[in-house]
């Protein structure tokens, strides 16, 4: 869809990334990595969701150029590509906390 109006692209990134965190659990990864890097087995561990799951939303978020991973050791360290998306989930967890009291 091609607009005429000048920094649309922005917009359409806006949209992009919101479909990124449109599912829960990703919305809790991303709010695990901005408290830092982690590998699967910790995101498992305290999100309390299966492992094959888990590992299906980082390939969204990858996929997306949300998350990026880095060989350590056996593992795959993931971690935000931008601080500003922990932000972002922080500010609507928040919303939605103030909404629901």
């Amino acid at each position: 869809m091609a607009d005429t109006k000048p920094g649309y692209e922005a917009y359409e990134g806006a949209g992009e990334l919101l479909r990124a965190l449109s599912a829960p659990i990703r919305v809790a990864i991303v709010a695990e990595l901005g408290a830092g890097e982690r590998c699967v087995h910790e995101l498992v561990e305290t999100l309390g969701a299966p492992q094959p799951l888990v590992s299906q939303h980082l390939r969204v978020l990858r996929g997306a150029g949300v998350v990026r991973g880095a060989r350590r050791g056996r593992e795959i360290a993931y971690s935000l590509v931008d601080d500003h998306v922990a932000h972002i989930v922080a500010d609507a967890v928040s919303h939605a906390r103030e909404a629901g009291s």
